[in-house]
């Protein structure tokens, strides 16, 4: 039995492609933590669409008719309109914890808890072990996550992010990423140069190795 039924997966992903900005170089980004899904859509919710009227039908209102419309007639999408309420309906009647809807550095993110939840909050669940409820990824988490694969500039982290431009909050986090000793500059000695990219200190390469190395024991 699947932690989250397939077509709650299914019409999330789903989701994802037929309502994503096509004008962002993002990509639509599926992440699987031990306690949710997350989908992360570049894009927002356009009005008059919030994300409290999501709950409510008819629940969305395509962004791409284009793309929607061929989904429909292949049956990816059952009733224009509904997917967000059906998806809603089959975790309720696979009594899970109702899915989360939240905007963050331009990303529409949909969340998904999965079942053995229940059991990292304490209600009991026959035969699924208690596992820590893991918190959603911070954007400091994502720049790490960027610069452990190669240095870049802010620009290019900026792009990586799926934003357009370099945003203030990218910058405050860059500051604090510096200020704790966690990322450094490639050319110290030239701060504010146009060639200027980050990178991960030894250290903190270091650490986030060992956790990576850790992480695949526990699974195993």
């Amino acid at each position: 039995m699947y932690d989250i039924p397939e077509e709650v997966v299914a019409e999330g992903i789903v989701n994802a492609v037929a309502h994503r900005d096509y004008t962002r170089n993002a990509s639509v980004e599926v992440q699987l933590f031990p306690d949710r899904l997350e989908i992360w859509n570049p894009g927002t919710a356009h009005p008059p669409l919030t994300l409290e009227k999501l709950l409510l039908p008819p629940a969305s209102q395509p962004n791409n008719p284009l793309i929607a419309e061929p989904l429909f007639l292949t049956k990816y999408i059952e009733k224009a309109g509904t997917e967000t309420i059906d998806m809603l309906e089959r975790c309720r009647m696979a009594d899970m914890r109702q899915p989360e809807f939240r905007i963050d550095s331009g990303f529409f993110i949909l969340i998904v808890w999965r079942k053995r939840i229940a059991a990292a909050e304490g209600q009991a669940e026959p035969g699924v072990v208690s596992q820590p409820v893991s918190q959603p990824e911070s954007l400091k988490d994502r720049v790490l996550g960027l610069l452990i694969v190669s240095s870049r500039g802010k620009s290019e982290i900026s792009l990586s992010l799926g934003q357009k431009e370099v945003s203030g909050q990218l910058n405050k986090v860059i500051r604090e990423l510096l200020a704790e000793q966690k990322i450094e500059m490639t050319l110290p000695e030239k701060p504010n140069s146009r060639l200027q990219k980050y990178q991960l200190t030894e250290k903190e390469r270091d650490l986030l190795e060992k956790q990576t190395k850790e992480a695949g024991a526990d699974e195993k």
